[in-house]
């Protein structure tokens, strides 16, 4: 019988108690858990909200290196008949995040018992999935305490084989925003659509409009998605709708993109208020930066990569995938990458279930590039 990994029981663990965003109470303790039961003698802790900062001090250091991870689930019903599948029936990590939080103890541990010369800030970051962390916790008083010097991420991929990282210099992951557009007319009888003002008429309408924003208000050489993910509105089959709601996403490769595609979206919703004799109301929700990796440090991640015969390197495009690690890459140099875990199911799906091996590899890989770069 082959021995299981501790950072892969780890991750089964983490993978049956999922919690959304500011509400990762049991994840934050089981977090704390682990890291308190490590020798104690060159380590902080400091918790922020939901989420955790552990520095690492470093046998001779001239600089602090973040390594960041998210800790929060997804508000999915599992389908993948896992024996370790949620125990929370209506929440999920289909993201890979309980990936993300074992390689993130697997490196901790390691750095603990392996002292490279620098310091070492570790980020376990909640809210990644909703309403944003990154954001907030880049802007806390133990962050601007510990502020690194560089930082590095990763995500897991279901598409890429285990044993490999895709990568790229500039820009990886788009900017994102969520949309929400509620629409308010006059309810009524179905026998009497004259004396009423539709709303189901006007969302469906709507959604047509928001969908030439693409074809004629952006570059055809830029890339811009909109894509509406669920409408709402009425409440039985005879009674005309008084209200109705228009769920989506906004996604561009430029931040100039992002401010142009919003202010179509008021231009059109406005029209829509003449139009149909309605009133309306948007709002953006969470709203990320785009994920832009440092073209030296991404550079020389790929450089050792490739001297690595464990790992393959890909050269991969960038996605309209969003990620609010950006806003600390914004503001620190560094980088995020794919990680390889070969899965039939996609990101966000009820069956993503990603192959366990890819653990141990990336907490292999990052070790040696941590101590390649804390020398």
């Amino acid at each position: 019988m082959s021995i299981v990994s501790p950072f892969v029981n780890i991750r089964r663990e983490l993978h049956q108690i999922p919690e959304l965003g500011f509400q990762e109470f049991k994840t934050q303790q089981y977090l704390l858990d682990y890291i308190y039961s490590l020798p104690q003698e060159r380590l902080q802790i400091k918790t922020w909200e939901t989420g955790i900062f552990v520095k690492i001090k470093g046998a001779n250091p001239s600089k602090t290196i973040g390594y960041r991870t998210d800790i929060d689930g997804l508000p999915i019903i599992e389908e993948t008949g896992l024996s370790f599948s949620s125990v929370h029936t209506d929440r999920m990590h289909a993201c890979g995040h309980d990936f993300h939080m074992a390689i993130a103890l697997g490196v901790l541990s390691h750095v603990v018992y392996h002292p490279i010369n620098d310091d070492l800030l570790f980020i376990f970051q909640p809210a990644e999935e909703g309403p944003g962390g990154a954001a907030p916790m880049l802007q806390s008083d133990i962050m601007k305490e510990w502020m690194p010097d560089m930082i590095m991420a990763l995500h897991i991929a279901p598409e890429y084989p285990v044993g490999s990282i895709a990568v790229k210099e500039g820009l990886l992951f788009a900017n994102t925003s969520e949309l929400f557009i509620d629409l308010k007319g006059k309810g009524g009888h179905a026998a009497y659509p004259h004396q009423t003002n539709d709303m189901i008429i006007a969302a469906c309408s709507l959604v047509g409009q928001l969908q030439s924003i693409i074809s004629r208000n952006v570059d055809p050489l830029d890339s811009a998605v909109i894509t509406v993910g669920k409408i709402t509105g009425g409440t039985v089959q005879n009674i005309i709708a008084e209200n109705a709601r228009i769920e989506g996403t906004i996604r561009t490769l430029s931040p100039d993109s992002m401010v142009k595609v919003k202010s179509r979206i008021e231009a059109i919703v406005k029209g829509v208020e003449v139009g149909y004799e309605c009133e309306t109301k948007i709002d953006y929700g969470c709203m990320y930066h785009q994920v832009y990796n440092n073209e030296e440090l991404t550079k020389e991640l790929m450089e050792f990569a490739r001297a690595d015969e464990k790992m393959n390197v890909i050269e991969c495009k960038e996605a309209m995938t969003g990620e609010d690690f950006g806003y600390m890459l914004k503001e620190i140099p560094g980088f995020m990458f794919w990680l390889g875990v070969d899965s039939a199911y996609g990101l966000h799906h009820a069956k993503l279930s990603p192959t366990e091996d890819a653990i141990e590899k990336a907490i292999s890989f990052i070790t040696g590039y941590l101590s390649y770069k804390g020398k």
